[in-house]
């Protein structure tokens, strides 16, 4: 990870990144890691190591308070996140990105993909969870959220419990997506496992019923889990990614 360089955007952030640049005839790979996660996940390396090799622009990044990026996580937010991607593509002058966001990044791609319009080329979505804030907390949660408290969850994949700070509950309630239509029109690949105990895979499902595009196809995945990060998976992914560059 020698190649880390920081990107300040116009709200002060200093925002770590990784880009590898490629042929300007084909869009640029943007990952969206999802929530704690960061830009040296399993899918975020391989996916990088892959696009280097075959040429492709690339792009990796740590939302700030994440990873190598500056800030306190519980500053953060889906609204704060998508300025700080539209910002760092915007000052690698990107024409044309395919946005890969993985959980928590698949709502955050369809957020930015939004912004970008014309300039989006296409998105994957790795057990994309969109409007979490709503269907992954109970009533009980979303009292405790609006009062301004934490939230604290059991964490499958490490021994701290995983926080939702109020900030964010509150921001992401403001950006649901799934009750209409969302105006993207790009080709979109979303890849679920049916055994994902954190998304429900049905999350895709309903996800492709709003999408605007008629390009949408939903790969369900019999076994694995919500990371989808074995080699299979990894391979899964590529194959959608090298279908959506052509």
């Amino acid at each position: 990870m020698n190649d880390v360089q920081f990107h300040q955007t116009a709200a002060g952030n200093r925002i770590a990144f990784r880009h590898h640049p490629g042929s300007t005839d084909n869009p640029t790979i943007v990952f969206l890691p999802g929530y704690m996660s960061d830009m040296e996940g399993g899918k975020a390396t391989a996916l990088f190591d892959w696009a280097r090799s075959q040429g492709a622009g690339c792009v990796l990044l740590d939302y700030s308070g994440c990873g190598q990026s500056e800030g306190d996580f519980a500053d953060g937010n889906l609204s704060i996140w998508r300025d700080e991607v539209l910002s760092l593509i915007e000052a690698l002058n990107l024409e044309r990105v395919l946005l890969i966001g993985s959980s928590m990044g698949g709502w955050l791609m369809l957020l930015a993909g939004l912004a970008l319009g014309p300039r989006l080329a296409g998105l994957v979505g790795i057990a994309s969870a969109p409007d979490f804030t709503e269907w992954g907390r109970t009533e009980g949660d979303k009292a405790t959220l609006a009062a301004g408290e934490t939230v604290f969850d059991d964490n499958p994949y490490g021994p701290e419990p995983t926080p939702m700070h109020a900030k964010f509950w509150s921001d992401g309630q403001a950006n649901l997506l799934l009750g209409s239509e969302i105006a993207i029109d790009c080709p979109a690949r979303l890849i679920h496992s049916q055994q994902d105990a954190d998304v429900p895979y049905e999350t895709s499902l309903r996800l492709a019923q709003r999408l605007r595009s008629d390009d949408v196809q939903v790969t369900l995945v019999k076994d694995g889990d919500h990371r989808l990060s074995r080699d299979s998976d990894i391979k899964l992914l590529l194959s959608q990614v090298t279908n959506l560059l052509g």
